[in-house]
């Protein structure tokens, strides 16, 4: 069932649970997800990264993921992530995306809400929902294959010049009328090469300014106990993708290491990380909606 990413975290905030929002850069993603969700029977949102062009382009996987999803026993919400430009905003609406992120955030401050402002108007014409972001979330060395470039702690000169500032954040979705906001407060796109240190009290200043869907980028690697508390503060969407891709390509491992002499068939081994994408997915899933399960 498609629907917008607004009705699916609107249920979320409501019933204090997080939906799973999964980038799928092939047609074996795209089935290990809408899988593993039908399974535990919850919503789910399925991701075409602007960084991911170069795996597969959106033209190429869009309508796939928007056919999985019609035919899904569950809310799927098929969203464009990480958009840097207006013109794939465009094409994701044009091609029948229910969700849209218009991410400025490398910019200004004015720079991001005036370009931010723009495109909600268009997206809303079309009864498409937008995310943006405010703030800048980490980039590892290490598979930062979500984010849009490598961005380091190394790169401010305090925590405090990179995560979001709650009054700023009131006045940015009062400005722009987004749908949902990606916060920063500590999370890191790619594997985490030290513990995360999570500033989780951020989200709950940040929604005492302003009460809709917060977003967490960089979701893998995060504790299951950071993850519920992030959710409890007010996180009603998570961005994961690292540790899924990774966990498909460590069931292949295992699959190649344990065939011995026997001839190795691709479907075989597609089938392999389908599953370890399947089955990380749907673990991660059950930590987000914890609370409701």
């Amino acid at each position: 069932m498609l629907v917008t990413m607004k009705e699916i975290l609107e249920d979320a905030k409501n019933r204090k649970y997080a939906v799973g929002a999964f980038n799928v850069p092939n047609l074996e993603s795209v089935q290990a997800v809408i899988a593993a969700a039908e399974e535990l029977k919850l919503p789910v949102i399925l991701q075409h990264a602007e960084v991911h062009e170069n795996l597969i382009s959106m033209q190429e996987i869009g309508p796939i993921m928007l056919d999985y999803a019609k035919r899904a026993s569950v809310p799927v919400c098929v969203h464009l992530d990480h958009g840097a430009s207006f013109d794939l905003c465009i094409q994701a609406i044009r091609l029948g995306f229910t969700s849209i992120m218009y991410d400025a955030s490398a910019k200004s401050y004015e720079e991001n809400l005036e370009e931010t402002k723009e495109i909600v108007k268009i997206a809303h014409a079309a009864g498409v929902s937008v995310e943006a972001e405010l703030g800048h979330i980490f980039t590892s060395a290490v598979g930062g294959g979500e984010g849009r470039g490598a961005v380091g702690a190394e790169d401010f000169t305090s925590l405090d010049d990179c995560y979001t500032d709650p009054v700023t954040a009131k006045k940015f979705v009062e400005a722009t009328h987004v749908d949902a906001l990606a916060i920063s407060f500590g999370t890191t796109h790619g594997v985490y090469l030290t513990e995360p240190k999570l500033d989780l009290n951020r989200i709950t200043e940040i929604k005492k300014q302003i009460d809709i869907p917060f977003v967490m980028h960089g979701g893998s690697g995060v504790s299951d106990e950071d993850f519920k508390t992030a959710i409890r503060n007010g996180i009603t969407k998570i961005n994961y993708y690292t540790y899924g891709a990774m966990a498909g390509g460590n069931r292949i491992r295992e699959y190649v290491n344990n065939i011995g002499d026997k001839e190795i068939f691709l479907h075989d081994i597609i089938a392999a990380g389908k599953e370890g994408v399947k089955e990380d997915v749907k673990a991660a899933m059950t930590v987000f909606a914890d609370s409701i399960l």
